[in-house]
């Protein structure tokens, strides 16, 4: 199983693209690329998440460009099937796990609790996401779970934001911090690209 953090490259955020259209996709994803970012997010939350994907890999063949919000096995193979580079998801189940241990690809499965944590152990993943983070014990949890938990590290999202975003990147068990604070929705509407390009730039330094 590829580790998820290897896949990162040393990236220690990983920028979520919500898009309503393909064509925005692709400029958001740009504009990310812009900012030095080399992997990017596309979570499936909305009709266009899929062609918005395809189109990134397609236009900007240089990032890395995984599906999120994979709840189930058919959202999963039509991650699979839109040429996803990695699977990302908000939570977690017996079931769900058993899908992505075939999937073929780095995975970074949703925890909030100690239980999901250990799941998730279970089934042989070390590299988790802790979803959501801010309502999940934040910087507080992870810090209490690392000397439980001492193989597992982490990727908090929910909650994350430039003000905070060191907190948890100060933590031994934390290798990257994902959210949405980059690229946020009234940015996207007003075709603001260059805020997005410098936020991640600010993100990365």
């Amino acid at each position: 199983m590829t580790r998820f953090s290897k896949l990162m490259s040393g990236q220690t955020l990983l920028p979520i693209i919500q898009a309503d259209s393909a064509r925005q996709g692709v400029q958001i994803a740009q504009a990310m690329a812009d900012g030095g970012l080399t992997l990017v997010e596309v979570v499936l939350r909305t009709n266009a998440s899929l062609a918005a994907l395809k189109a990134i890999k397609k236009e900007v063949p240089q990032l890395k460009v995984g599906a999120g919000t994979v709840l189930d096995a058919r959202i999963l193979e039509q991650a699979l099937e839109a040429g996803a580079d990695f699977i990302v998801t908000p939570a977690i189940s017996k079931v769900l796990l058993a899908e992505l241990t075939g999937c073929g690809l780095p995975v970074l499965p949703g925890v909030s609790n100690t239980g999901d944590i250990l799941l998730a152990y279970e089934h042989g993943y070390s590299e988790l996401k802790l979803f959501p983070a801010s309502l999940s014990g934040g910087a507080a949890f992870l810090r209490a779970v690392s000397s439980v938990f001492q193989s597992i590290r982490f990727c908090p999202t929910g909650g994350v934001n430039q003000q905070n975003m060191q907190d948890y990147l100060a933590l031994s068990n934390v290798f990257a911090v994902g959210g949405t604070w980059v690229a946020p929705a009234e940015w996207v509407e007003q075709g603001n690209w260059r805020a997005i390009t410098t936020a991640c730039h600010q993100a990365l330094n």
